[in-house]
């Protein structure tokens, strides 16, 4: 919907558009953040709370599947609704639920904290990246946003264990929880003086069939893949929650092509290169969040260093991804396209990880750390920018929020099965060694540690290769963005592809709703 002058309803003037952007990185900054900083705290906040190490992964699982549950539901309410409203109410629920939490007295007041800052987030993140996409609608600027954007949404877990462990170290891990309500009051502030309101021309209802199955399906495949450490991948509980949520997954795909109003459209993932983008995401913050998860517990348990030594260990990721995101963005994404920028972030951390299996007792952080963690921030700072571009390029307006709302499912669940399903391997691996060295003395316990650690970066160097190969078969070295919504080979950022002659691919987005009967 336009209004005169070419400006987009929703959007601000020229004058407030970078406004906007902070105040959408602010909010993003917040989530993300959440996503490690309590993990650093969580020690802490058991030995308060007093509860037991079987109940501690609750405190991290109740907030993944409340948001991973409903993020789609999430980003189709910013579709419907005022998104600037969404936005700020996702805000104050969050902020909210974060000083519930951190005033919480007993393990299930935490976990209901947990369970509401997911809910609200899940409202949150795609009403912040559907802002941000209907706000630049120049290409340049808009890649330069997204740049700024997966700047922060790669680095703020990072940034989340160093902040983590300074609030944990010098105030309380309540701290964690309650920094939330000072950026949720500048990103409230920001959203009510830079970003204007409209509602959406045509309102329709919510697909609530859809909703049921798509948010209990992406519910019971996170709740699978978190339990299966703490009961085992062939335990009825985990293979009975995997197969109950494929199934509902799979019915969500049958309901989404015969209702006239889905809550996922299914030409935005049919499209092969956006396609391509969420499977990308998805496959790389599986070895991520491993990533993070075993070289904090290396770096503390293995070498001694405290939370906040810790934190400032994975500064030069950070460093890298913001280099390479800015770099990506701004500069090569317009020249080469999404292909070899995401095929050669993930080959990056291919390496990465191949690199990390090589740790021993003996290990220096500068000689066994340091580059890999230098090699993984370029890699993301490749992989996000892109691939969110190319994830939300060419969707309908209406669609603006649930294809925001894809990628930080993807996001979400690929982090949920990584620390799963890379943790049920180290552990294993761990295991086994214990069993194969019980007589080679004192040593063998860090060793052992060691041991499930670099099986565990070593199965992480497999996934990113693997999605290495389906990124360079799925998506294209140029695309072009034609009129309603297409993608074909040209230029990601919507610019004319530079060749003289293009044949012009149907149009998916134009395509009639599957199971209509036309076409």
């Amino acid at each position: 919907m336009s209004e005169p002058g070419g400006k987009t309803a929703g959007s601000p003037g020229p004058d407030h558009r970078w406004l906007v952007l902070v105040t959408v990185a602010i909010a993003q900054l917040m989530v993300v953040l959440d996503a490690t900083v309590v993990n650093i705290a969580l020690p802490s906040a058991q030995r308060d709370l007093g509860f037991a190490n079987s109940d501690r992964q609750w405190v991290v699982t109740a907030y993944a599947l409340a948001f991973g549950g409903l993020l789609l539901l999430g980003g189709r309410v910013g579709d419907l609704f005022s998104r600037k409203r969404v936005f700020i109410v996702g805000l104050l629920g969050f902020a909210g639920a974060s000083a519930f939490g951190g005033a919480a007295t007993s393990f299930g007041l935490l976990v209901a904290a947990r369970a509401l800052q997911g809910a609200f987030g899940a409202i949150l993140t795609p009403a912040a990246l559907g802002t941000l996409l209907t706000t630049f609608t120049d290409p340049r600027e808009r890649q330069r946003a997204l740049g700024v954007y997966s700047s922060v949404a790669g680095a703020g877990g990072g940034v989340g264990l160093l902040l983590g462990g300074v609030l944990t170290q010098d105030l309380s891990w309540r701290w964690t929880l309650y920094v939330n309500l000072a950026f949720a009051a500048l990103a409230v502030s920001g959203a009510a003086a830079f970003i204007r309101a409209a509602a959406p021309a045509n309102r329709s209802r919510v697909d609530i069939v859809g909703a049921a199955l798509g948010g209990g399906g992406v519910f019971l495949l996170v709740y699978g893949f978190s339990r299966a450490e703490a009961v085992g991948w062939g335990s009825a509980e985990t293979v009975g929650s995997l197969a109950a949520g494929v199934a509902m997954l799979t019915l969500f795909v049958v309901v989404e092509r015969l209702v006239s109003r889905p809550l996922l459209p299914l030409r935005i993932i049919a499209n092969r290169a956006r396609g391509g983008a969420y499977l990308s995401i998805g496959l790389a913050t599986v070895s991520l969040f491993g990533a993070f998860l075993f070289l904090s517990y290396y770096l503390q348990t293995v070498k001694g260093y405290s939370p906040v030594i810790a934190g400032v260990a994975f500064l030069p990721l950070v460093g890298g991804l913001l280099v390479a995101a800015n770099a990506s963005s701004n500069a090569l994404l317009p020249r080469t396209g999404p292909r070899p920028l995401i095929t050669g972030g993930l080959v990056l951390g291919a390496a990465a990880m191949a690199y990390l299996t090589q740790l021993g007792l003996a290990s220096s952080y500068a000689a066994g750390v340091l580059p890999a963690l230098i090699i993984l921030g370029l890699a993301f700072g490749l992989i996000l920018p892109s691939a969110i571009a190319t994830a939300t390029t060419g969707v309908l307006p209406q669609d603006t929020g649930v294809a925001s709302a894809l990628v930080n499912t993807m996001q979400q669940v690929g982090g949920s099965i990584g620390v799963s399903a890379l943790s049920t391997v180290a552990l294993s691996a761990t295991a086994s060694y214990l069993a194969t060295h019980r007589d080679a003395g004192r040593l063998v316990t860090p060793d052992a540690a060691i041991h499930g650690y670099t099986v565990a970066f070593t199965v992480a160097a497999i996934v990113f290769a693997v999605a290495a190969v389906l990124a360079f078969c799925l998506l294209p070295s140029r695309q072009r963005q034609q009129p309603g919504g297409s993608l074909e080979d040209g230029d990601v950022t919507g610019e004319p592809a530079r060749h003289p002659r293009t044949v012009k691919s149907p149009s998916l987005d134009d395509a009639p709703p599957a199971g209509s009967g036309k076409g």
